[in-house]
């Protein structure tokens, strides 16, 4: 999986567990709402510090991401608003602090990361040709 792709996938994931947090703070009945909330917002937590560390090593490796970092670092703007969303709860407290931490972190990573590239490919332009889509097995 080619990174950009894979940024978009992490991101997928994460919207999956907002969409579910939204779902149980409309349905004011749900039994176990708070569990519901604090479970995704760990597994949340989890996912987006692992897109993190992925960030971390394309950076190193100068995959360009020019493209759908703007789109993370709109996305973590919502996820942010999002996590405020749900009402005060000793039960999900901490991990909302630390949900908050990991999307604040990744959001600024994405900036970072953006400016960074623009730089290094306005100096480094990439290849007009495209990337291979298999691997060539030499005869």
């Amino acid at each position: 999986m080619f990174p950009a792709e894979r940024v978009l996938a992490y991101s997928k994931i994460v919207e999956t567990r907002f969409d579910r947090i939204q779902r149980v703070i409309a349905d004011a009945r749900a039994q176990g709402r708070a569990e519901d909330i604090h479970q995704n917002m760990e597994e949340m937590t989890g996912v987006v510090s692992e897109l993190e560390d992925n960030l971390d090593d394309y950076r190193n490796g100068h995959k360009d991401l020019r493209k759908v970092l703007p789109r993370l670092v709109t996305s973590t703007e919502r996820w942010e608003s999002i996590l405020r969303q749900p009402p005060d709860q000793a039960r999900y407290k901490v991990t909302r602090q630390l949900a908050l931490e990991a999307v604040a972190d990744l959001k600024d990573d994405a900036q970072k990361l953006l400016l960074e590239q623009q730089a290094y490919f306005k100096e480094h332009p990439p290849s007009k040709e495209p990337p291979p889509t298999q691997y060539e097995v030499p005869r």
